[in-house]
């Protein structure tokens, strides 16, 4: 405790529940400790106590993450970062900014706004969620499908290594000889050290901003218009879709957007840039629209209207809560071209398994987010849910997807990497890691198989009809960690 000072170590096993999950909580396990460190310093020397001790840590934020990877497994150490939430400098020159990892990520492009600037990568969890863990995760959002996910706007980073050693990564004027440190950091998932500090691009304002809502009475036209808008050239600043469960829960709860109930699916669609491009392309956008299939295509009057539009989007996965008690939240990525084919197949397995099922995604770029709902207390249900979760990924790799678009590999997909990797891929990821970290303390258990698939560890607790991980003292064995 001495090290981060009073008030800033959880020891009770209630303050310690807070951590058992993350935004994720089908799998839930709580730490033995969680510190708040204040400096890159304190972080230095918490690490060191924990290689020196061996005791498992992993670093954390807002805990908003959707794989299971910011709960540790077999109990260790959370080092909670959101203490260090300061923006330390705003470059509106050289266009960046220097930002502690607990900073949220809406705050950095509130700040950049004064200056003409802004933050381009948006997750839905935007107003909670962490730089930190956006670069943990390599996160997306909805304007990805322009301006790309994460990593693309990381210039440099400082961490701290499993060993306890504070150094930098790249550099704030994103070019460093050398390998691409930086990139390989981001998207580690906390698995190669902790960051204490990042150099974040910055983009200035676009000049223009249109935003469309276009509504359809069948999912297969609005996953067909979605590649009809591609083909034809234009890349929108974001691409979503909402099909007609996911627009009746929004409407139906305060993040009302305006949205028809009665469409089997909406397209949101946003163009920015030169206000001669963004006039140009809504003609042509909304005649492809309806061309496709489009009962009517909107365009928002204002920026009231547009955050509107946006909060409906962002708050869906909010207004779940009103029609299940839980959501398992599924993230994959699928060639534009097969949307439909892949939609009509995860809706058929739900319905196999007698499962609702939502969706809400980023359709642009082919990012499926199926949402299943059902209640944790009844074991049937539970038990179909995981089946119908592996299926849905299984479906996105046959279609020529990938098993992750935004969320991460975390506990959730570890052991799916095989489906797309092959021996030789993962053994050089876990010699990358070794390198790093090789007495395996640091989030140990995530992203990689095991050599021993731990899964079989997940169980219900007696009593509590929430799924859990347990931590039999063989999980912390060599026969369950990383070769």
């Amino acid at each position: 405790m001495d090290l981060v000072g009073d008030g800033n170590a959880l020891t009770e096993p209630s303050e310690l529940l807070v951590y058992e999950c993350d935004g994720l909580t089908f799998h839930r396990n709580p730490p033995d400790l969680v510190l708040f460190p204040r400096s890159a310093g304190q972080v230095c020397q918490v690490v060191r106590l924990a290689c020196e001790l061996g005791i498992s840590y992993l670093p954390r934020g807002a805990g908003t993450s959707l794989s299971g990877g910011a709960i540790p497994i077999a109990g260790g150490l959370v080092i909670e970062m959101s203490r260090l939430n300061r923006i330390l400098e705003v470059n509106a020159l050289d266009r960046y900014a220097i930002v502690e990892p607990g900073v949220v990520n809406l705050e950095l492009s509130r700040q950049a706004r004064s200056q003409g600037l802004f933050f381009a990568p948006d997750p839905s969890s935007q107003s909670a969620c962490t730089i930190g863990g956006n670069i943990a995760t390599n996160a997306g959002g909805p304007h990805c499908l322009k301006y790309g996910s994460t990593v693309l706007h990381v210039l440099a980073l400082e961490m701290v290594t499993p060993q306890g050693e504070l150094i930098q990564l790249g550099s704030p004027q994103g070019f460093s000889p050398g390998y691409d440190l930086a990139g390989l950091f981001t998207g580690s998932e906390g698995t190669l050290g902790i960051m204490t500090k990042a150099w974040v691009r910055l983009l200035p304002l676009p000049e223009s901003v249109k935003t469309f809502l276009a509504d359809f009475t069948s999912m297969t036209e609005a996953g067909q218009a979605v590649s009809a808008v591609i083909a034809d050239g234009i890349v929108p600043a974001a691409l979503e879709m909402l099909d007609q469960l996911t627009i009746q829960a929004v409407e139906s709860s305060i993040f009302a957007a305006g949205y028809p109930t009665d469409a089997a699916a909406v397209l949101l669609l946003e163009l920015d840039g030169l206000a001669v491009e963004t006039a140009q392309a809504s003609d042509r956008v909304s005649g492809i629209l309806k061309e496709h299939g489009a009962r009517q295509v909107r365009e928002a009057r204002d920026e009231t209207e547009r955050e509107r539009l946006w909060a409906g989007r962002k708050g869906a996965f909010g207004a779940m809560g009103r029609i299940a008690k839980n959501i398992y939240l599924q993230d994959t990525v699928v060639p534009r071209t097969r949307l439909s084919q892949v939609l009509e197949r995860i809706y058929a397995i739900a319905a196999k398994h007698e499962l609702k099922l939502v969706n809400v995604f980023h359709a642009g770029d082919g990012n499926l987010h199926p949402i299943l709902l059902y209640d944790a207390d009844d074991p049937v249900q539970l038990q179909s849910v995981q089946q119908a979760a592996q299926e849905m990924v299984e479906v996105s790799i046959e279609a020529g997807g990938t098993l992750t678009g935004e969320h991460g590999i975390g506990l959730e997909k570890r052991d799916f990497m095989p489906y797309i990797f092959n021996d030789d891929d993962l053994e050089i990821m876990k010699r990358i890691r070794k390198l790093f970290d090789p007495h395996r303390l640091c989030n140990p258990h995530k992203l990689l198989p095991s050599t021993k698939v731990c899964m079989e560890f997940r169980q219900r607790v007696g009593g509590s009809g929430r799924p859990c991980i347990e931590t039999p003292q063989s999980l912390q064995e060599e026969s369950c960690q990383e070769s």
